[in-house]
């Protein structure tokens, strides 16, 4: 049985033997935004901080948006960011 020296070695020669490149270029998004609900970027703070940003791309009032966003509990919260930025942005939960 290999040490895990050994088997990191073996790795990387067989990444490097078969081209298998682990690191790639970005690549431009295509498609509408998708926001996990079910991770951290699904926190009331950061849908928030996602639609001050959007907001001020798309030159709309942030300071309105977010108070309609506090305005209620987190399913209100939910309706008023889809009501904003669904054209553009899937929500998942």
């Amino acid at each position: 049985m290999r040490g895990n020296d050994e088997f990191e070695y073996f790795n990387d020669e067989w990444n490097i033997k078969n081209n298998k490149v682990m690191i790639r270029e970005k690549q431009a998004q295509t498609g509408p935004i998708v926001i996990d609900l079910t991770g951290p970027d699904g926190n009331s703070f950061a849908l928030m901080g996602y639609a001050k940003r959007f907001a001020k791309q798309l030159n709309f009032d942030s300071k309105d948006i977010i108070s309609q966003m506090m305005s209620g509990d987190y399913e209100h919260l939910l309706e008023v960011f889809d009501k904003n930025f669904g054209d553009f942005v899937i929500l998942e939960r």
